[in-house]
């Protein structure tokens, strides 16, 4: 069985799309998902299955809007997906230390997009005039915020990806990896 992590787009933000974590892992659980977990309020879900990756995000979706009567967009990852994801961060220690000392909160952060995004939508991105950098990487694009990510040009484009796409930042990355990484171990044992 693989390790996925789900990651449920605005869910709890600001206010909207209001889902207590418990009541999404029982719903989950009765879906057939096997040792589901769910790590803080936004919407990440951790669990096993033998499925592959399309089939589950369609019934993941399918059940929250069954059963709690929301159009949420899932994107999935597996554990050797955000092992790779974290192995590959494109921007050196240099960058980001730069980038944290000027910014209001966190700077780095990956939107991960259900598809693989096409040359000319990654072009809108390239125009943006911002000081805003990111480096795409299949269907992770790593994102280093100037300042925040509340303000930024470059975040507020993601949209015209045409693909459903969910941020999270770096430190959420690291812990549901980490996470990820103690299932698939202890299902070894």
């Amino acid at each position: 069985m693989a390790v996925y992590v789900a990651l449920l787009r605005a869910v709890n933000v600001g206010g909207k799309n209001k889902i207590r974590m418990a009541d999404l892992r029982d719903a989950l659980e009765e879906l057939g998902l096997a040792r589901v977990r769910t790590y803080i309020q936004s919407g990440n879900v951790l669990f096993e299955s033998d499925e592959d990756e399309d089939a589950l995000r369609r019934r993941i979706e399918e059940t929250i809007e069954r059963v709690f009567g929301l159009s949420i967009r899932a994107v999935l990852r597996t554990s050797a997906e955000l092992k790779e994801m974290i192995a590959n961060l494109p921007f050196s220690e240099e960058e980001i230390a730069a980038a944290e000392a000027a910014a209001t909160g966190e700077c780095l952060h990956v939107a991960m997009l259900r598809d693989e995004p096409d040359a000319g939508r990654i072009g809108k991105l390239e125009a943006v005039e911002t000081d805003d950098r990111f480096r795409v990487a299949g269907r992770n694009i790593y994102l280093l915020f100037a300042r925040s990510i509340r303000n930024s040009k470059l975040a507020a484009k993601l949209d015209q990806l045409n693909t459903p796409a969910t941020v999270r930042n770096w430190r959420t990355i690291a812990t549901l990896a980490a996470m990820a990484e103690e299932m698939a171990e202890e299902r070894r044992e």
